[in-house]
């Protein structure tokens, strides 16, 4: 059986970029400063005090990339829109430039046959509205809002599948809590409100796009199992399922926070921000990586993570297990009985930087066979996204980290497929 063989007519199979992780040209067509051109450079914030400032040079370079995604043969590709390019102090009017671009890009891919598929917010806020307070503050999702009309002013009479924010998860802890990603606070539970923010964007963004077919969010998503049969490791994967799953998934459709939670979020939770919340878009976005293992811990936090072990790890050190995407599509749909139909935004690896990448290819292999399980035990998958097309700039880790079908030479940008690019092209031929 071929492996895009027993998904359902209609399945969407594309490829994932982000905005400052590949486009560049930084100081070009009216674009503003972000808070990653702020972090990336801050010494000592990225590896080798790496930037985006060129990247991938998509910015110049999506003719060819367009192509490159013909070549292979996807339905949809999945992009972020730069919201400093748009609106390079984060309000006001939209610069032409700025969406000039994107026009020219949605109308490239749809001369090619590839349905565009954009982000509105992958990580890179102005930092002209992270110096008002950024996703801290109410400000910052009342001007998503805004800034979203004006992106569907624009694209929305070819663009029909549309999603928010990508992982608001991970920009709540990496870049409030921690302080490992950009911003760069390090405010730990007094992150919270920025959960609430975002999800309250999420929800003026989905109005905002009133009418659009398919609006969704993008929520990084882990099955949490407990490091031992323990009741204070079985405490913890709650609270960290809590923190990672359901903080930003009960809101939106169960209308709540996670009790434990609830109080931590009741200063900054309005009259009528659940239902804004709620707006209903026809999808969600799931992006997964791995499982997570927990164990109970002392400190600001009351878990831990810990090695799965007995399984291969990526060259970033991630565990692979495929079965667990499986497992969290059917716990999505078990714990959410008005769980939306879903795509897999996100889904790939970091290998060595070679052109023989069997690695990835089995790693994909594996997740695509347990989309496949998933749907048969009747989840409603319309889609799965690979990250990534292209090496790009992996945050706070640079260039080492090598994510892409297509390899990418970052002193000449010359862009050459790997065996996986091949491979997947083959299975899409051989779909029709």
């Amino acid at each position: 059986m071929g492996v895009l063989s027993g998904f359902p007519d209609g399945f969407v199979v594309g490829v994932s970029t982000a905005s400052y992780q590949i486009e560049g040209a930084v100081h070009e067509g009216g674009r503003g400063a972000s808070i990653w051109d702020t972090f990336a450079h801050t010494p000592g914030k990225t590896l080798g005090g790496d930037t985006g400032d060129v990247a991938c040079d998509h910015y110049h370079r999506f003719g060819e990339d367009v192509e490159l995604m013909a070549a292979l043969g996807v339905d949809a590709y999945r992009f972020s829109i730069a919201w400093p390019r748009i609106q390079p102090d984060g309000t006001g009017a939209p610069h032409p430039d700025g969406l000039g671009f994107y026009d020219r890009l949605v109308d490239a891919l749809l001369a090619r046959g590839i349905a565009p598929t954009p982000t509105l917010f992958h990580w890179d806020l102005p930092q002209a509205l992270e110096d008002q307070g950024g996703w801290l503050s109410r400000e910052t999702a009342l001007r998503f809002g805004e800034y979203a009309g004006h992106v569907a002013d624009r694209l929305g009479d070819r663009v029909s599948r549309w999603i928010t924010l990508n992982e608001p998860i991970v920009h709540m802890a990496q870049g409030y809590a921690f302080g490992t990603h950009a911003p760069g606070r390090e405010l730990m539970l007094g992150a919270l409100p920025v959960a609430h923010h975002q999800l309250l964007g999420h929800g003026l963004a989905v109005q905002a796009l009133g009418g659009a077919p398919e609006v969704m969010i993008t929520n990084n998503c882990t099955p949490v199992q407990a490091a031992s049969d323990d009741e204070a490791d079985r405490v913890a994967a709650m609270v960290y399922d809590g923190f990672h799953n359901r903080l930003f998934n009960d809101p939106l459709f169960l209308g709540e926070y996670p009790e434990f939670l609830a109080p931590g979020l009741a200063e900054v939770v309005r009259d009528g921000d659940m239902a804004t919340i709620r707006t209903d878009g026809g999808a969600l976005g799931v992006n997964y990586y791995n499982p997570t293992r927990v164990a109970a811990a002392e400190g600001d936090l009351p878990f831990e993570t810990r090695p799965i072990e007995g399984v291969p790890t990526t060259a970033f050190g991630w565990p692979v297990v495929p079965s667990g995407l499986h497992d969290l599509l059917v716990g999505l749909k078990d714990r959410y009985p008005n769980l939306p139909s879903v795509y897999i935004t996100e889904n790939g690896c970091s290998v060595e930087d070679r052109l023989d990448d069997q690695f990835r290819i089995d790693y994909l292999d594996g997740h695509l066979g347990a989309v496949r399980r998933a749907i048969a035990d009747g989840v409603d998958v319309r889609g799965y996204f690979v990250w990534s097309l292209l090496d790009n700039f992996e945050w706070a880790e640079g260039y080492r980290q090598r994510f892409g079908l297509v390899r990418t030479d970052f002193d000449t940008l010359a862009r050459t497929p790997r065996d996986s690019y091949r491979w997947l092209q083959a299975a899409l031929r051989e779909r029709g």
